[in-house]
């Protein structure tokens, strides 16, 4: 968007499955399922981590940069990049490599198939319309949030989102609201992948802060995140559900600090943000 107790047995981190919703980390697939090193491909996983690094970093790479990233020799790097490039994943001046919009349809096919999200934009440009401000949703991937759904108010100043991209879960209010709806027996496996990047001088640096946080969310069910992400930014999201009571995602609305305050956001937007999620998910019996 433009302006993250001890048990006997560790819990590994926590990634989104299928389409939202919760996953047990610990659950473990049937033994004829589980993978073997006879099946595993590191060829491939070596080129997804050269198209994870271009997300990673959000800029052009030289070769040498890219063989920093994914802890790959010069030589390895090159042979990969080079074969991205024939496939048309990436493009290159001869200096730089950068990604091509042909990634995007490794990702689209997904997020087209979740039809909530065709349901849901309705009623978020009815509430963009109501307030003149943005509206986006987004689902868990691991320690990321992906937008899946997004509207953008025309203001003068105003805030944007691409559908596909991604944002720490730590510093957005769709990602804390998704990670404390997780069962909380598996936020210590959370907490300890998470790296705390501060993005603005308001931004949370300390786990056992970010753990007070997830529980207070989790306890008033909505969260706020003032100027974390970006300076002048606000954001207040909210889960949403199908009519099950499964998880889907979360929404929210983002103002621009110069228009609202967080008290302001929280009497006012987050009614409107609830009544909003409640017509999605009355809307999804039909």
């Amino acid at each position: 968007m433009h302006m993250v107790k001890s048990v006997s047995k560790p819990a590994t981190a926590i990634s989104s499955e299928a389409r939202l919703g919760t996953v047990n980390p610990e659950q473990q697939p049937d033994d004829q399922d589980k993978l073997s090193s006879r099946d595993f491909v590191s060829s491939l996983s070596r080129g997804l981590a050269i198209l994870q690094s271009f997300s990673r970093t959000g800029r052009k790479m030289t070769l040498s940069e890219v063989a920093i990233e994914t802890d790959m020799s010069r030589a390895t790097a090159r042979r990969f990049l080079l074969t991205l490039v024939k496939e048309g994943y990436v493009v290159t001046d001869g200096k730089l490599f950068d990604l091509t919009p042909k990634v995007l349809e490794l990702g689209f096919s997904v997020l087209s198939k979740i039809g909530i999200w065709d349901r849901a934009r309705p009623f978020m440009e009815r509430l963009s319309e109501q307030t003149g401000e943005s509206c986006t949703a987004a689902i868990l991937d691991g320690l990321e949030v992906v937008y899946v759904a997004g509207v953008q108010a025309h203001n003068i100043i105003s805030v944007g989102i691409s559908i596909g991209s991604r944002q720490s879960a730590f510093y957005t209010a769709n990602g804390r609201v998704l990670l404390a709806a997780q069962p909380e027996e598996y936020w210590d496996a959370t907490l300890a992948n998470a790296r705390l990047v501060p993005q603005t001088e308001y931004s949370i640096t300390h786990k056992a802060e970010l753990r007070k946080v997830l529980e207070d969310v989790a306890r008033q069910g909505w969260a706020l995140v003032d100027q974390e992400l970006e300076m002048g930014l606000l954001s207040l999201a909210i889960p949403l559900h199908y009519r099950s009571g499964v998880l889907a995602g979360a929404i929210n609305i983002a103002v621009p600090s110069i228009r609202a305050t967080p008290e302001l956001m929280v009497e006012t937007y987050l009614p409107m943000l609830r009544d909003t999620a409640e017509q999605i998910q009355l809307s999804l019996a039909r």
